[in-house]
């Protein structure tokens, strides 16, 4: 069954509802990317298998986590570790991948409440997903953290962002390479604490010029 990385920066109060609800079979390897309130210790007493990233950056995280994942051609998904993503969805974005019906999946976020999903991180993914469009033809809606595929054509398929750009280079590559991409509706909730970067116009204008250099 698939592994799940989850990348986090002190997310502690989220941890303990996220690892609970993990769907059965699915090993979740959170990669503590600097966390300072025991988010690692946390999610290892949890059960969780734990994966220390000094260097600071989603991309670094996701990298870490991806090596660390099963061998061959088991499949990996990711999901941030904030709350806002319910992990029994990951069954509903693996399971194309599992079927062997698309090579990566990626959740389309669906806001189930007000402040969810900000408006200046909503027009600034619908833009970067339109540009996409625009340039590849792939009618990707969204540019979700939460995604499947297949873990050492993953790992061989030479993602060199280590910021915010990963999730959108990731997808530029499966494209280039002749992926089957797809996505799924996942619902989206606000998340637990404090944002580091969808929930701050700060942190949203750099994963643009993230985004931005990655298309570039």
């Amino acid at each position: 069954m698939p592994d799940v990385v989850i990348p986090v920066l002190d997310e502690a109060g989220a941890l303990p509802a996220l690892l609970g609800a993990m769907p059965a079979g699915y090993r979740a390897i959170v990669v503590d990317n600097g966390s300072t309130d025991g988010s690692g210790a946390l999610a290892a007493d949890l059960g969780a298998t734990v994966v220390t990233e000094p260097v600071r950056g989603f991309g670094s995280a996701s990298w870490a986590g991806l090596r660390a994942a099963s061998p061959t051609d088991g499949v990996v998904c990711f999901m941030d570790g904030d709350g806002s993503l319910d992990p029994a969805d990951l069954t509903l974005v693996a399971g194309p991948v599992l079927a062997d019906d698309a090579d990566l999946v990626v959740g389309a976020r669906r806001p189930t409440a007000v402040g969810a999903w900000p408006l200046h991180a909503r027009v600034a993914n619908a833009a970067l997903a339109f540009e996409l469009r625009r340039r590849c033809g792939v009618a990707l809606r969204d540019l979700g953290p939460m995604r499947a595929a297949r873990c050492d054509p993953l790992r061989h398929l030479g993602i060199v962002d280590r910021r915010s750009g990963w999730p959108l280079e990731m997808v530029l590559r499966a494209i280039d390479a002749g992926w089957r991409v797809d996505e799924v509706d996942v619902p989206y909730a606000p998340r637990t604490g404090r944002s580091k970067v969808t929930g701050t116009v700060r942190g949203t204008l750099g994963a643009v010029r993230d985004m931005s250099r990655v298309l570039r």
